[in-house]
């Protein structure tokens, strides 16, 4: 399977990145064993986490980290993935915070879940918006000289705020990111397309959408309100379920016939076509789920496809 490389770095990962957000929510640690086992036996090798996962059920985070840290030490393959995990996100526990004083201190706790020396690709999960560019970038130079991380990159970080880091990286000197974590999906364009995409091409970042599926809509699962009900995630899809996405799915309904594929499948190769997308970010709690994931890195969408999938998603 091609690899594709992140940014500048040299890292290299398959054109799947398996979400970590279920491990230690929907999924205990033996069914996130058989999902990591099965993702890595597939030939796949990007697992995406963060620090408070999943702060929702415990208030704090810390699950997934922990679950995906036993399984590294139970199979010791650490140096056969790549680890990306977060820092900065809100919890019961403490607001957004990308100090350098959380940043060190989170950082630490990560690599302990996760029994691991290194890090490899560290994201600015939330920014705060208070804390100076410089502050940020500096820890994260810091974490980097140690040997903690070897990448950083961002996530929901505003346009703005993006440039910023950008310029102080150059001009004092400090770690650049290198990729990309947007909410990006068919229902999700306007925002990543009209406010991220030209600072992507500026600054050669690789993109790894989140909610590629939109809460799981894109599956095709969602098609009524009486759907919703079928899995604990369902009131996320419900603001999709209208005109344009019903025609969404439709149109995923088509060309998934044509390839004799699913909706999830189509809708995981188009964000692939998409320039600059490196590999989109999905979660599975099934074996089945992760074979319909898989085969969007086989198919490619044809120009008449792409085509009848641009014009019914546009912002």
């Amino acid at each position: 399977m091609e690899k594709v490389k992140i940014g500048t770095s040299d890292l290299e990962v398959a054109p799947i990145n398996l979400g970590g957000n279920v491990f230690g929510w929907t999924l205990d640690e033996t069914g996130s064993f058989d999902i990591l086992d099965a993702f890595i036996e597939g030939g796949f090798n990007f697992i995406d986490t963060a620090d408070t996962y999943a702060w929702w059920v415990n208030g704090t985070g810390g699950q997934s980290e922990t679950i995906i840290g036993n399984w590294l030490k139970s199979r010791g393959n650490r140096d056969k993935v790549v680890i990306a995990t977060k820092v900065g996100s809100e919890t019961q526990a403490h607001p957004s915070d990308i100090s350098k004083r959380h940043i060190l201190k989170s950082v630490d706790e990560s690599l302990q879940r996760l029994q691991s020396d290194y890090i490899d690709l560290y994201y600015t999960h939330f920014d705060d918006n208070k804390t100076p560019v410089e502050e940020t970038l500096s820890a994260y130079e810091e974490v980097i000289r140690a040997g903690k991380v070897r990448y950083v990159a961002a996530s929901n970080v505003s346009p703005a705020r993006l440039e910023e880091s950008f310029t102080a990286a150059e001009t004092h000197g400090l770690p650049r990111y290198v990729a990309l974590q947007p909410h990006y999906n068919l229902l999700e364009r306007a925002g990543y397309e009209t406010d991220y995409a030209p600072l992507v091409e500026k600054y050669g970042l690789t993109v790894f959408p989140y909610w590629a599926l939109a809460a799981g809509f894109l599956t095709g699962k969602y098609r009524s309100e009486a759907d919703l009900n079928k899995s604990v995630r369902g009131g996320g899809a419900k603001k999709y379920l209208n005109e344009k996405g019903l025609a969404v799915l439709d149109a995923l309904d088509k060309v998934a016939a044509k390839h004799q594929s699913t909706p999830a499948t189509v809708s995981l190769a188009w964000l692939l076509a998409q320039p600059h997308i490196g590999a989109p970010i999905v979660s599975a709690t099934s074996k089945q789920q992760l074979a319909t994931i898989f085969d969007a890195a086989k198919l490619t969408l044809d120009s008449e496809d792409l085509e009848e999938l641009d014009n019914v998603s546009k912002p």
